[in-house]
């Protein structure tokens, strides 16, 4: 009963993380405006980086959390069916301290050993559909974070003298990929409303 509440529990953390990070990326946001309306171009860039990285992590956090609810609700089932094996038992007596380290790959390798166990079991619960997908990387893609400056600049309503690469300067790609930013949040807004 402890370990299923605990992680019932680092499912409720991760999603709280995930708000956490999200502040985190609107506090950087306002930052690139107020760098940017100084002129200073090398400040604005370094917060860009920043909110893209929390903005990232915000999305990591929130589908660790899907996982880890995904696996309490097949411990659950597998307790109800009193198919609880040994070595399921280790795996979960091992996790407290992974769950508490907030560490999302810890926490990744340890719900592998869960769906591992399950499998083994073959309790016939649907898997996850969406494992980890590699945002764990904290590089920033350099392209995200002159789109942001630029939003964060029209936003503000200023010009930003920066010399943008040739055929950077369309708005086209730009409306296009933030019609898809905004789809991916209103999925994970959504999302966010079920947990």
């Amino acid at each position: 009963g402890k370990h299923l509440f605990n992680l019932k529990f680092a499912a409720k953390e991760l999603n709280r993380n995930s708000k956490r990070c999200d502040k985190e990326e609107k506090a950087e946001k306002a930052k690139i405006k107020k760098a940017i309306q100084k002129g200073n171009m090398e400040v604005a860039r370094i917060h860009a980086e920043n909110a893209i990285r929390q903005k990232n992590q915000a999305i990591n956090f929130l589908r660790m959390s899907a996982r880890v609810d995904a696996v309490a609700a097949r411990v659950q089932t597998a307790v109800t069916m009193g198919k609880v094996t040994k070595s399921m038992a280790g795996v979960v007596k091992s996790m407290d301290a992974t769950l508490k380290s907030m560490n999302l790959e810890k926490i990744s390798a340890l719900m592998d050993k869960f769906e591992h166990q399950f499998e083994t079991l073959d309790v016939q619960t649907q898997q996850m559909e969406d494992t980890m997908s590699n945002t764990t990387t904290l590089t920033t893609p350099q392209n995200q974070v002159d789109m942001l400056l630029q939003e964060m600049a029209d936003e503000a309503g200023l010009d930003l003298n920066m010399e943008l690469p040739q055929g950077q300067t369309g708005s086209v790609g730009t409306s296009v990929a933030s019609a898809e930013q905004d789809e991916l949040s209103q999925r994970l807004a959504r999302l966010r409303d079920q947990v």
